[in-house]
């Protein structure tokens, strides 16, 4: 998932790493934990900034587990790290929070790998979008991402 919304870069005069949700965000970072609430997650791991990390706290306690670092998820990661991160949670349903460009990086990534990315009912077809606090399922099977789906944010 994209972290949910943060306050403005403009008007935070700390570290960007350390940048919190908005009222909004928080709002949808709940509503991420409603929607997932059901599913069989069993690791939460997010990049190591703090709209991230409060973008899973909801869910994350909701299930009982803590929010695992991975730098691999850090704005600005190299594709290639993103991927090895993937290649690691393969093994159980993971919930991973990062950033736009991050995620914009492996969705165009799968798509040039002919993966099949369904973006809702409303999209074009190579429309790939992830506002902030939307989600993106990817189903993996035998190790390899095989298909992804939409979830928008609410």
């Amino acid at each position: 998932m994209r972290h949910a919304k943060a306050g403005s870069r403009g008007s935070w005069d700390g570290a960007d790493e350390e940048r919190p949700l908005s009222k909004a965000g928080r709002r949808q970072a709940d509503a991420l934990a409603e929607l997932l609430h059901d599913e069989p997650i069993g690791r939460v791991v997010s990049s190591p900034y703090v709209r991230c990390r409060e973008t899973l706290a909801p869910l994350a306690a909701q299930l009982g587990l803590l929010v695992q670092d991975a730098d691999g998820l850090t704005e600005g990661a190299p594709l290639n790290e993103a991927l090895r991160l993937l290649d690691k949670v393969s093994d159980k349903p993971t919930a991973l929070c990062t950033h736009g460009d991050v995620i914009g990086d492996l969705l165009h990534h799968f798509d040039s790998q002919q993966i099949r990315l369904d973006a809702g009912d409303d999209a074009a077809p190579s429309e790939l979008r992830f506002p902030k606090g939307s989600t993106w399922v990817l189903d993996i099977e035998d190790g390899q991402v095989v298909r992804g789906t939409f979830l928008p944010a609410t």
